[in-house]
């Protein structure tokens, strides 16, 4: 798909993040590593990892942060204190087309969650795939 990889991760805590953007900017040699977050595992749901989550993302290129419905702090601080562009998204459709209309060939896009994350995996290939065919 336009050479663009798409990844599903198990991303349930701050060091889980980070491993998995490192292995994948070690793999990068010309196209962005796009990190999409569900900050879905009950510690992270809590906020216990709230102060790490912002630095665990240092070497993606961009992060969008998925806000859950439930969830009883925002993750506001986060993007505010993140070093690489973020954005926080509360709609998984919106965040799908976005992101396929951002990607360009060699990116690498990571999908992380310890769960559905609202089907998005099929929602953003069906939106690349509507990309490509309007290229």
């Amino acid at each position: 798909m336009r050479d663009i990889a798409v990844y599903d991760d198990f991303a349930h805590h701050p060091t889980a993040i980070a491993t998995t953007l490192q292995g994948l900017r070690a793999r990068s040699d010309k196209g962005r590593v796009i990190a999409l977050i569900e900050p879905r595992s009950n510690t992270m749901r809590m906020g216990e990892h709230r102060d790490e989550l912002a630095a665990s993302t240092a070497l993606a290129d961009r992060v969008y942060w998925f806000q859950p419905a439930g969830m009883n702090w925002s993750l506001d601080s986060v993007v505010e204190q993140s070093e690489v562009p973020a954005q926080l998204v509360q709609n998984i459709d919106e965040l799908a087309q976005q992101v396929a209309l951002e990607a360009m060939p060699g990116d690498q896009i990571v999908i992380m969650s310890n769960g559905s994350f609202g089907g998005i995996h099929q929602t953003l290939l069906d939106q690349l795939n509507k990309a490509e065919h309007h290229e």
